[in-house]
């Protein structure tokens, strides 16, 4: 127990320590806590202890959570809209990348039929875990790249039951085929059935007790309760267990309390999240990496290549360059299920145990490289396309004397259309990708970035605007981001939105030219309609 604490503690210090200092490098902190599973792992030599396999279990939770939170994302009205985007892309991405992965390890690498199809399948995976955690954080999951990255990505995941049945298949040579696709297709009914009829009510009961009691344990307790059972129940019925919670989710979304509940959840999630990345790191054999750098590297690169060609081809035929090259970006890498499909069937006996340790650290590396790339998504497209949507990537725009609106909710939206009807110049600059989308709908110059970033105030031309508005109702932001434009340019001509007096005081020691009070204003407006009406 003592040694439990020990690695325990040793395990959080060094993660905090690895994710402080990669936060000031801009590195995202799944890194540190796969390099802290690394270090931890090789000095208490996990890989031979029992500690292993009880934290890669309650790691497994972290995308149980995860997947929850995404089906929140999905009621049934956006799966049908996205139907085809789920089953067609979806399809077309495994079984095409699992085709040409096939061919390569059979034909050119010389290995058997069955290892050959099992990496091929595994390969074919993408990483759940990392990638919709950036989505969702980024906010990128409501833009079209992220809908068709997210579509496939699901539809993986559902993939994964038909590939484990597969290799149970192929290690049991008493089992027909039919009685195994029999007994999945009775079970997926059952649990379909189960979810949508007495499971609905069932949780719509828990949440709404739970909620009249107005104790937010117990309404934490009904949701971990709900998301932990239909795990439970899909993993009984032989799926995996973020099928059960990825339903779960989907039918809460048709509720009142989803938006609560995801609130509530998001810490345990981030936890366990980060539980499943040191699991990852765990898994890493530095001697073993050492002595096959290069061959790793090679495969690793052929397999990333071959799944973005993939992907950006499939995504191609009904979508733009722009989101066919960031899809193909997002999903090159290998994913978290590969683990357990390499686990079974070296288990099993279809895989040796070196190619399957070999095929893990190819794995583990794809994932490694896969937080880089999708923090750094619109960067990269921008070297292969023009990207319109990263300000810190675009040409500074040619403008002078113009007005730069920071934030495109109601206000913004007001500002813009009045300014419009004026025939003044402006820009719209948002860190919210769905006001973006909207604003270029309607003809406007608008981009996604964060105003508070050099290379952003650099292309917008701050130096030369005759006024900057700042429309947000963070507090903190607003600070930020006119810190940082006075930092810039000491004589930029700021107007900002204040919603009371204190945050006046609080922004006092910043040289603000202009500030509207909100309030003040609207009743000013009021008073004076007021006395032109009794007038």
């Amino acid at each position: 127990m003592e040694n439990t604490l020990f690695i325990l503690f040793v395990s959080l210090a060094l993660a905090t320590v690895l994710n402080l200092l990669l936060k000031k490098l801009s590195i995202s902190h799944i890194i540190g806590y796969i390099l802290t599973g690394t270090i931890v792992a090789t000095i208490f030599n996990l890989d031979e202890k029992n500690t292993l396999h009880t934290l890669e279990l309650i790691a497994e939770f972290g995308i149980v959570f995860l997947m929850f939170t995404i089906g929140l994302e999905m009621p049934l009205e956006k799966i049908k809209r996205m139907k085809k985007l789920l089953f067609a892309n979806g399809f077309l991405q495994v079984s095409v990348s699992a085709v040409i992965i096939f061919l390569i390890t059979r034909y050119i690498f010389g290995l058997d039929t069955t290892p050959s199809l099992i990496i091929a399948l595994a390969f074919s995976l993408s990483s759940t875990a990392i990638v919709l955690s950036y989505l969702k954080q980024s906010k990128d999951i409501y833009t079209p790249y992220g809908e068709k990255s997210t579509a496939i990505l699901v539809f993986q995941d559902l993939a994964v039951i038909p590939i484990l049945l597969l290799i149970t298949f192929l290690s049991t040579s008493g089992s027909s085929i039919e009685a195994i696709l029999l007994k999945t297709f009775v079970s997926a009914l059952l649990i379909i059935l189960f979810m949508f009829t007495v499971g609905k009510k069932i949780m719509g009961y828990l949440l709404q007790l739970s909620s009249n009691t107005r104790l937010e344990e117990l309404f934490l307790a009904s949701v971990l309760s709900i998301v932990l059972g239909a795990s439970i129940l899909a993993h009984e019925l032989g799926f995996t267990y973020s099928l059960g919670a990825f339903i779960a989710g989907m039918i809460i979304a048709e509720t009142k309390y989803h938006i609560k509940v995801e609130s509530d959840i998001a810490s345990y999630k981030d936890l366990l999240l980060g539980t499943f990345f040191f699991s990852v790191g765990a898994k890493i054999d530095i001697s073993y990496f050492v002595e096959n750098i290069l061959y790793l590297l090679i495969v690793l690169v052929l397999v990333m290549f071959t799944k973005a060609l993939v992907i950006y081809l499939i995504v191609k035929k009904d979508s733009n360059k722009s989101d066919s090259v960031k899809s193909a970006l997002a999903l090159c890498q290998i994913g978290e299920f590969s683990f357990a499909v390499f686990a079974l069937a070296a288990s099993n006996g279809l895989l040796e145990e070196n190619l399957s340790n070999f095929l893990i650290l190819v794995t583990v590396l794809s994932m490694i490289l896969t937080p880089f790339i999708v923090n750094n998504i619109y960067k990269l497209s921008s070297l292969i396309i023009e990207e319109f949507y990263e300000s810190d990537k675009i040409t500074p725009i040619n403008k002078k004397n113009h007005i730069v609106i920071c934030g495109y909710e109601t206000l913004g939206r007001i500002i813009a259309r009045d300014l419009e009807k004026e025939n003044k110049e402006f820009v719209i600059i948002s860190d919210n990708l769905k006001h973006v989308l909207l604003a270029r709908k309607k003809g406007y110059l608008a981009y996604f970035g964060h105003l508070e970033k050099l290379p952003v105030i650099e292309s917008l031309q701050i130096e030369d605007a005759s006024s900057i508005i700042i429309t947000l109702s963070n507090l903190s932001k607003k600070a930020l981001i006119c810190e940082a434009l006075l930092k810039y340019d000491e004589d930029a001509n700021l107007i900002v939105k204040i919603d009371s007096v204190s945050e006046k005081k609080y922004l006092k020691n910043l040289s603000i030219r202009n500030f509207i009070h909100a309030q003040q204003e609207t009743a000013n407006l009021i008073v004076q309609k007021s006395l032109e009406i009794s007038n």
